[in-house]
């Protein structure tokens, strides 16, 4: 569970440095937009530089999209430094994802790297982006999640976000629905730009949690505190996990599949979702 991704440009090595020890959850380094056209070659540099050791925490890098004159020197460049995975920049079909992997492949081979190591994130930022959702996130294996870019995505379809983020909330459904589909981890949620607004940085976590992401991508350190609280499980929740789960298995074992627990009806959904809660806090997740 990623709870929150933070972004630093690749090639700032102060800005990079902060973000690995931030206490994000992951960081994202990134070469497409945070680094200017003039300065796409030395950023890959200054990234081989930044990751000359093993980042202290789960580390990303978004690539520029697969339609860009740079993504073979990108992917070149990415393909055997300490990295968990990329992020692929303004996803628009089921084929950009697959001709990435098809590069990879190639890299991978090149290299002497296991195949299939280097999993992807596709970043959803079109209304035909949204609407093919579903096919990118099966595209290939590679692929482990999905990431809404709401901020483009607002641009294109004339919304005012964040002033009025309601509108992005069936494109955002459509992503949990695509990922649920798919059989890959939940999706994370866009950034929020309005940097000092916490109290709307909350709501709009808190929306994102309730529609089903698994966490939000952030743009400063500032934006952790309020993200990680909203997508924690509560010790309520735990507590109330734990009795779920042990008088459904209690149940189960006398063949009953249908109880009540502090007055409420538990089935296998409930109890699966109480199951994953447990497993969340079990693995490092703390309120």
């Amino acid at each position: 569970m990623l709870r929150t991704v933070l972004f630093a440009p690749a090639n700032d090595p102060k800005k990079a440095n902060k973000a690995m020890t931030s206490g994000a959850d992951a960081v994202t380094l990134d070469l497409e937009d945070a680094v200017a056209y003039s300065r796409k070659d030395a950023a890959r540099e200054m990234l081989k530089e930044i990751l000359r050791q093993p980042p202290p925490v789960k580390l990303f890098v978004r690539v520029n999209g697969a339609g860009t004159r740079y993504i073979l020197d990108d992917l070149d460049a990415v393909t055997g430094l300490p990295v968990d995975g990329l992020m692929v920049a303004k996803a628009e079909t089921a084929g950009d994802i697959q001709k990435i992997d098809w590069l990879l492949s190639l890299m991978e081979q090149k290299k002497g790297i296991p195949p299939g190591k280097i999993r992807l994130i596709p970043f959803i930022e079109s209304p035909g982006g949204v609407l093919k959702a579903a096919e990118i996130a099966s595209s290939t294996p590679r692929v482990t999640a999905l990431a809404f870019g709401g901020v483009d995505f607002s641009q294109v379809m004339g919304l005012r976000y964040p002033a009025e983020s309601e509108g992005l909330n069936f494109a955002r459904s459509q992503l949990v629905l695509a990922s649920r589909h798919a059989g890959i981890d939940p999706p994370l949620d866009t950034v929020f730009p309005d940097i000092k607004n916490v109290d709307k940085l909350e709501s709009e976590a808190q929306t994102a949690r309730k529609l089903g992401f698994q966490g939000k991508l952030v743009i400063h350190p500032a934006q952790l505190d309020p993200v990680n609280r909203v997508f924690t499980p509560s010790r309520e929740e735990i507590e109330n996990a734990r009795r779920i789960v042990a008088a459904f298995e209690e149940a189960e074992q006398s063949g009953t599949a249908v109880i009540q627990v502090d007055g409420k009806m538990v089935e296998y959904p409930i109890f699966r979702r109480a199951k994953e809660i447990l497993r969340l806090y079990d693995s490092g997740i703390r309120d």
